[in-house]
């Protein structure tokens, strides 16, 4: 089978389940009689722009990266808590949306911080000098979310 045919159905899967390891996609594409090596889902997935998210309950998959910029790196957990420690003045929620206080001039730094961390769950931020809003997907991942910043 082609490569082409190959990066579909690679699509198609990651779009219908929740994949967390090249292993997992090898498996799924032998299932289909693809004959495919480790290092070739390994450029396919690099070809595809797939990247790993991380979703509010811990799991990471691959997604389709829809971030413009190919090389950044998402934070690690600890700086977002130290960002988040240092710059968070309150944090409340209307609905599906987070509104987060910081300190004048910490507010880009903390969405930075945010955007980066890559959770699924949420869909965008805009931050001004000193208050961001945080869209989350529903109202009760913004509760979780919310939870999870308030006890780090």
């Amino acid at each position: 089978m082609g490569n082409s045919k190959r990066l579909k159905e690679i699509v198609n899967i990651i779009n219908t389940k929740k994949i967390s390891s090249q292993e997992m996609l090898l498996r799924e594409l032998q299932d289909m009689g693809f004959d495919v090596a480790q290092s070739t889902i390994s450029r396919d997935l690099k070809d595809l722009r797939l990247v790993r998210r991380r979703n509010l309950n811990g799991e990471e998959y691959y997604v389709i990266d829809n971030n413009v910029f190919l090389d950044k790196k998402p934070l690690s957990f600890e700086k977002l808590v130290s960002k988040l420690k240092e710059s968070v003045i309150s944090l409340r929620n209307a609905g599906n949306i987070i509104v987060i206080k910081t300190y004048p001039g910490e507010a880009q730094g903390v969405a930075a911080s945010l955007d980066s961390m890559n959770y699924t769950e949420i869909l965008g931020t805009v931050a001004g000098d000193d208050n961001i809003i945080c869209i989350i997907d529903t109202v009760e991942n913004a509760l979780k979310l919310i939870d999870i910043l308030k006890n780090i």
